[in-house]
């Protein structure tokens, strides 16, 4: 967007164009993301009594600069409080596993619990049972079993 605004000359009034120009297309951004948590939201809390969120430590994943931007687009905070108010209003049971929760690193299968497992690796391969899934799939499946138990 800031290529609008790249070879005008300061103060112009195409200058200000391009500013206004730029200014619009993030208020679009940031409309559309506010919409799309609305109706996740919404969605999530009127068709599930039970909705288990990771209590992410949102500081220490912007400290990674490789991460920050991605994290910082996703809105985590803006989604786990509308999540909250709206589970409050509609009933749902919202339960926050603890951040140091090994969801990844657990096998879903058998519960083998992995030392390390680095972003790199999206499939999880169980030592223990020889169990593989992707990795975001078998985290869903722990928080899961943590909501049940």
């Amino acid at each position: 967007m800031q290529w609008l605004n790249r070879h005008k000359l300061r103060g112009s009034n195409n200058c200000k164009k391009a500013q206004i120009k730029i200014a619009r297309l993030h208020r679009r951004i940031a409309n559309i993301r506010k919409d799309t948590l609305h109706k996740l939201t919404t969605y999530l809390a009127k068709n599930h009594s039970k909705i288990v969120v990771e209590d992410l430590n949102v500081s220490g994943m912007l400290a990674n600069r490789k991460l920050a931007k991605a994290v910082q687009d996703m809105g985590f905070y803006e989604f786990r409080r509308q999540l909250t108010y709206k589970c409050k209003l509609v009933g749902s049971e919202l339960i926050l596993a603890d951040p140091w929760f090994p969801s990844s690193k657990t096998c879903s299968n058998c519960g083998f619990k992995k030392d390390k497992l680095s972003l790199s690796e999206r499939t999880f391969n169980c030592e223990s049972c020889g169990f593989s899934l992707d990795r975001d799939l078998n985290a869903a499946r722990n928080l899961a079993a943590l909501a049940d138990s």
